[in-house]
């Protein structure tokens, strides 16, 4: 990230830097939001096989009729 100094900068100068700036924060942002979207993909994922291998433990004829 940049970071403007105590330098005498034109009225030009500050404004592009302020937007260039901008533009890191921007792109920043966004690459936090991808990398949380996939870590929630991925979680849920997971736990989308968990519950299916729990299912099918439950269902699981041989199991049923352990218990009888």
């Amino acid at each position: 990230m940049l970071i403007r100094k105590d330098q005498d900068l034109n009225e030009i100068q500050t404004t592009i830097f302020d937007i260039i700036v901008g533009i890191e924060e921007h792109e920043n942002q966004a690459r936090q939001k991808r990398a949380s979207q996939k870590s929630l993909a991925v979680r849920r994922a997971i736990e989308e096989r968990r519950q299916r291998k729990e299912l099918e433990y439950q269902i699981n004829d041989e199991l049923w009729f352990k218990d009888i």
